[in-house]
């Protein structure tokens, strides 16, 4: 479908999926494999100047948006979605400098996250605190000019290879969620330490760790917006990258129907190619509409949210809950199409198949997504 990109999408889109063919589709393989942290196209993505692209140009952005992160996001995730998330996450953990982050917060911060010379990690999730996002049990105690942080972030994205953090912790044990609040952490500071980099079904090449902070002492200057703002600058965060989630699963889908319609030609049943069987081609159909149906969603939602309009927490959830449903569901029957190939490691499909997962989990499961959406519902219906 045509989605009336100005020419400006068009080249990033263009180059985004230059850069994913040629240099990531080739290697993916290897890095799910190997496991490692794929720095090598990290830097090729710092080269294109792919990590400023939703940033301002004042701190050396492209001044683009969320739509623009969806694009790259979504071409890149064709080739591989672990590797592609060294880049969406690093937006998540920069979204709250960027929405919150007073001048000389960004003035010090964004420069380099726009240059893809540092990345970024956002650490809410916790032991007992993932759906529940209010149950943070981290806090952060003012000491004189400095916070002192306590407790242990969980799943970390980027973790222990970002060089800056967004930490939620509590300020206010009293007030519940409404004491918590927002800090900017720099790894090499004093009482940060890192898990072990786990072990995961998808994304395996994508670093996820706990994040331990032991009487780890801060500058109060690095606390983002005011205190007890914690969990505002969380939700209105997700606001914000929910669509990159989005965007990440629809590319991986993308990249599962190419497979699954370039194996369909090749693959000879009672001497034809399978793609001639209406019963494979309904599948194909199905798969390409579902995506469609899903990155319709996700413009839409990004357009909007790049308007400036206030109330998008129901669109952005729409947005993530179905792409990734869609994900789930085209990934599943690309393996399906494949047949026994499909589950051999030989073939990418599976591997397809297992990122896909995590994109109904992460940023608020699809269950959470489901109760914004009906929330908010209520609500407006409520106001009409």
């Amino acid at each position: 479908m045509d989605y009336l990109l100005t020419e400006e999408q068009v080249m990033l889109r263009d180059l985004a999926r230059q850069v994913a063919q040629e240099k990531v589709k080739p290697v993916a393989a290897h890095y799910d494999e190997t496991e490692e942290f794929a720095w090598e196209i990290v830097k090729i993505y710092a080269q294109s100047d792919l990590f400023g692209i939703y940033l301002p140009e004042e701190y050396g952005g492209m001044g683009g948006g969320v739509l623009e992160l969806a694009i790259c996001t979504e071409e890149l995730s064709r080739a591989c979605g672990s590797i592609a998330l060294s880049l969406a996450a690093t937006a998540l953990g920069t979204f709250p400098i960027l929405l919150y982050g007073n001048p000389d917060q960004k003035k010090k911060y964004l420069p380099d996250l726009a240059a893809g010379k540092r990345l970024a990690a956002f650490a809410l999730t916790e032991a007992e605190a993932g759906s529940d996002a209010g149950n943070i049990k981290t806090t952060a105690k003012k000491d004189g000019d400095h916070y002192i942080l306590n407790g242990t972030k969980q799943w970390i994205t980027n973790a222990g290879e970002a060089e800056v953090y967004t930490v939620v912790a509590i300020t206010d044990k009293k007030k519940g969620a409404r004491g918590a609040s927002t800090f900017i952490v720099e790894k090499g500071t004093k009482g940060m330490e890192f898990g072990k980099k786990e072990k995961k079904m998808g994304i395996r090449c994508s670093a996820t760790r706990e994040v331990i902070f032991t009487d780890c002492k801060i500058p109060k200057e690095n606390l983002l917006a005011r205190e007890g703002m914690g969990f505002i600058v969380a939700m209105k965060t997700f606001d914000q990258s929910r669509p990159g989630v989005a965007a990440q699963a629809v590319g991986i889908a993308q990249g599962a129907l190419d497979v699954a319609l370039d194996y369909s030609k090749k693959r000879i049943q009672f001497g034809k190619p399978i793609s001639s069987f209406q019963g494979i081609q309904f599948m194909l159909a199905d798969m390409a509409m579902q995506i469609e149906a899903a990155r319709a969603l996700i413009y839409a939602s990004a357009r909007m949210i790049d308007s400036g309009a206030k109330n998008i927490a129901k669109d952005s959830a729409m947005s993530k809950c179905f792409a990734s449903d869609v994900a789930m569901k085209v990934t599943t029957d690309a393996v399906q199409i494949l047949g026994g190939y499909g589950y051999m490691r030989d073939y990418p499909a599976e591997k397809f198949m297992r990122d896909a997962k995590i994109t109904q989990i992460y940023e608020g499961t699809n269950q959470i997504q489901r109760g914004v959406i009906a929330a908010n519902m209520i609500k407006e219906s409520l106001k009409g």
